[in-house]
């Protein structure tokens, strides 16, 4: 038996009520993240993300609203024909706003726990500084960050001011997943928030323009490279060796994956990315235990056991590693006001030798006076991260170190 015109136009009544109630119930956002974690955010950070969210809900309540109306003054079977095809795209906009309502809860969730909030407020207040450092002299807006705890090898990013699921709300702030294993090494905080700014100062377009000056295909691959290389050298002018020392226990692995080269892939080969960094240590320092490093990293991975394939492509940007590292830090760029990196982020501040002076400096206070902490959280993980390269001893000291101090530092900004 064929289904009447009411039948086709109670059963998508339903179907209209089914979804308006699902995105009401998505929109109480109270209920689907606990209010422990949204009070675990900065309040301009909390705000921000609570609107944006539930304008994206309001979106897809509104669309029912009006698609309703529609379906109650349908007269033919063209009108229910344009119900339904709204119908559709009600389904796909409210599968869209979920995913961005549980991206976010989930982030969210891993802040429950107090001692887990503040360390990732702590992670929050370092990736915010340093994007601060960049872009405030530059007279440029300041994303807030909201930093999260996930599994996996290496950390990521959602900037802000990117379109979100639901092709409508951009992402009010940069949401930076922080890895389990780096957690107390979080100089992976530096390089995503280094992502953010390429972004918004439009520097990986240059720096392309400047690593395909190299010729041929090697300098397209390596322009290929750009943004991560961007991020890498964000992560260095703030940190130094200590993102060059966490960034190996990253990228290691078997001489497949060391020299794997993946067409497509924006993540320069592992083989050549630790090298840069090492390279990147020497233009700003000369000689120091970043060489130990390099002798390890070839005993290692020995370039003879590349495949044939990209040997020569490994031997020829090992050559041109020094030049590369001066485009990336020397070079002058539009986005920086014609200057290089290092005159915004000068990573002479985090030298050895400037660690050591900010440690004199501070003395016993170093890590525990507000102060300090305020003020100098970035190279006080510099430190902790410079500490920890020297040895198996060392780095659990300066693991346990950086943990006191980024609880202390995330309480504090649970107070301010």
């Amino acid at each position: 038996m064929a289904a009447t015109f009411q039948d086709l136009k109670r059963e998508y009544g339903r179907q209209l009520e089914h979804w308006r109630l699902a995105a009401v119930r998505l929109g109480d956002l109270d209920a689907v993240a606990s209010a422990h974690a949204w009070q675990g955010l900065e309040h301009y950070l909390g705000v921000a993300l609570r609107q944006t969210l539930s304008e994206m809900v309001r979106r897809v309540v509104r669309s029912a609203e009006s698609l309703s109306l529609e379906l109650r003054g349908a007269r033919t079977a063209a009108d229910l024909v344009r119900v339904r095809r709204g119908l559709l795209d009600l389904r796909r906009a409210y599968s869209r706003a979920e995913t961005g309502v549980e991206f976010y809860t989930d982030a969210l969730a891993t802040r429950a726990a107090p001692q887990m909030s503040a360390l990732l407020r702590a992670c929050d207040y370092i990736a915010t500084r340093s994007m601060a450092e960049a872009l405030t002299p530059l007279g440029r807006h300041v994303p807030a960050a909201l930093t999260y705890l996930d599994g996996g090898m290496g950390a990521s990013i959602l900037k802000a001011g990117l379109r979100l699921w639901d092709g409508s709300a951009e992402s009010p702030v940069c949401t930076i997943k922080v890895v389990r294993h780096n957690l107390f090494r979080p100089t992976a905080v530096l390089h995503e928030a280094g992502h953010q700014v390429s972004f918004s100062l439009r520097w990986t377009e240059e720096l392309a323009a400047a690593l395909r000056s190299l010729g041929g295909q090697l300098g397209e691959i390596w322009a290929s490279w750009a943004s991560e290389i961007a991020a890498d050298a964000f992560a260095f002018a703030h940190s130094g060796y200590a993102s060059v020392a966490a960034l190996h226990d990253v990228v290691d692995g078997s001489d497949a994956a060391v020299f794997q080269v993946l067409p497509g892939d924006p993540h320069p080969v592992a083989f050549l990315r630790l090298l840069l960094g090492v390279a990147s240590s020497r233009l700003a320092y000369g000689a120091g235990p970043w060489d130990w490093l390099a002798e390890t990293w070839h005993a290692n991975h020995p370039v003879r056991r590349a495949p044939a394939d990209v040997r020569g492509f490994m031997e020829n940007s090992v050559a041109l590693l020094s030049r590369i590292a001066a485009l990336v830090f020397t070079r002058g760029y539009r986005a920086f006001g014609g200057q290089p990196l290092t005159a915004i982020v000068n990573p002479q501040r985090v030298s050895p030798a400037a660690l050591e002076r900010l440690e004199r400096a501070a003395g016993a206070s170093a890590f525990t006076s507000p102060y300090w902490l305020w003020n100098e959280s970035i190279r006080l993980l510099a430190l902790t991260g410079y500490r920890a390269a020297a040895g198996a001893p060392a780095l659990r000291d300066a693991a346990a170190q950086q943990e006191r101090w980024m609880l202390k530092l995330g309480a504090l900004r649970m107070a301010a």
